[in-house]
């Protein structure tokens, strides 16, 4: 099963769906190649009001949306090989990613949600060797490690979650209103073995921010995990980068007497971190999961949407978040049903004048059912308030969206 298969598969058992348990399987010589994916497309219906109704990028009305899309997720097509080479066990994987409805460089006779308007996102391109007797160490570009388990534990990794009506490949699920995006970055990380349930996994990741960022960003995690009839894994985490804004120089007065102003290089800290835990039994499943940090996250209508994502450069303004998921699956049916609140806030940025912290907090309400054992049908009710959005914390809001569709792992 390729990287990427596994990474979602492990998610999607962890919400008691189901997945393909293994991708297609190639021999070729000494290695094995690994052919796997999904495909998910979803009817969503999006709907704003508040201050949000004129306020909404891409939406083909101020208030509402009708869109056919993918979810969280993206369509992915992965690709991947490994063997077993001089005692190391070596591996590498490509994954392409696309959207349903991306409008990316649409343009001309097709129009932007026709053919002119498709785009391929490869998210993950890296190698891995190792061993288990001393863990592994991986290179290239691969989701981040800060952030991870609270993405991949959120049950609509599996739909949408929030940022529906807007463009783009995928929606949020929920980021933004829960969790800090751990994002797909350039990183050379180091991953523990498996200690009896414990584990680790530290890396530096490529700088995020503008071009004037010169050093690394740092990030790692520690978690245990175990088995049995109670069974369930925590997590704590963290990552810091230094931010540095670029010297900027302005003119202003006229041609023959000039007024040139220099605003020096910033340096500032972004950091963060997090802790987490899952805990199942039975057909019962809960996730809670916090976050902190400053100088990290931003707050800001993107696609219609809320979005306190993984960026660095706010200042040194203070974020935090989190969210409390609850399911339960059917016996005998295998129907996961779904309900989770969470909620990301942003400190309020007093030298612009705003006027109060950004705040994105969402209930979530979604039923997943396996159809098969590699196809799942999903619908999702989400339901999002945001206070001091935009420019000047001018917004405020609600965005309300019913997704049905399915996804198909292979």
């Amino acid at each position: 099963m390729s990287k990427m298969t596994k990474a979602v598969a492990a998610a999607v058992m962890a919400m008691g769906a189901s997945a393909a348990q293994a991708g297609i399987t190639i021999p070729a010589g000494d290695w094995t190649v690994d052919i796997g994916g999904n495909v998910n497309t979803y009817y969503t219906n999006t709907s704003w009001d508040g201050d949000l109704e004129s306020n909404v990028p891409g939406a083909p009305t101020s208030e509402n949306a009708n869109q056919i899309s993918t979810g969280l997720l993206p369509s992915a097509l992965g690709i991947g090989a490994k063997t077993r080479q001089n005692d190391l066990d070596i591996a590498v994987q490509f994954t392409f990613f696309v959207g349903a409805n991306s409008t990316n460089g649409g343009s001309g006779v097709f129009g932007e949600n026709g053919a002119g308007g498709n785009s391929i996102n490869i998210r993950q391109a890296f190698a891995t060797f190792g061993d288990k007797s001393w863990g592994s160490i991986k290179f290239g570009r691969d989701l981040g490690i800060f952030g991870s388990d609270a993405i991949l534990s959120d049950m609509t990794l599996l739909g949408v979650g929030i940022g529906a009506g807007g463009t783009g490949s995928s929606t949020l699920g929920r980021i933004g209103a829960g969790y800090l995006y751990a994002d797909w970055v350039g990183q050379i990380s180091y991953a523990s073995p498996n200690w009896n349930g414990f584990s680790f996994n530290v890396g530096l990741r490529s700088p995020w921010g503008n071009s004037a960022n010169e050093e690394l960003g740092y990030e790692g995690k520690v978690s245990y995990e175990w088995g049995g009839d109670v069974s369930g894994k925590v997590w704590a985490g963290g990552v810091h980068q230094k931010v540095r804004t670029a010297q900027v120089t302005t003119v202003t007065g006229t041609p023959t007497t000039p007024v040139t102003t220099i605003t020096p290089d910033v340096e500032d800290n972004a950091h963060a971190w997090e802790i987490g835990g899952k805990v199942n039994v039975g057909g019962f499943g809960l996730v809670g999961y916090y976050y902190d940090g400053k100088g990290i996250g931003q707050n800001a209508i993107a696609g219609a949407t809320e979005l306190t994502g993984l960026i660095y450069g706010n200042g040194d303004r203070d974020v935090d978040g989190g969210y409390v998921q609850g399911t339960y699956t059917i016996p005998g049916v295998g129907t996961k049903i779904g309900l989770s609140w969470g909620e990301s806030n942003v400190e309020k940025r007093r030298a612009l004048g705003d006027t109060g912290d950004f705040t994105a907090e969402s209930w979530m309400l979604g039923v997943y059912h396996p159809l098969t054992k590699s196809l799942n049908l999903v619908a999702e009710y989400i339901d999002t308030d945001i206070e001091n959005n935009g420019g000047n914390s001018t917004q405020d809001g609600d965005v309300r969206t019913v997704a049905l569709g399915a996804i198909l792992f292979f």
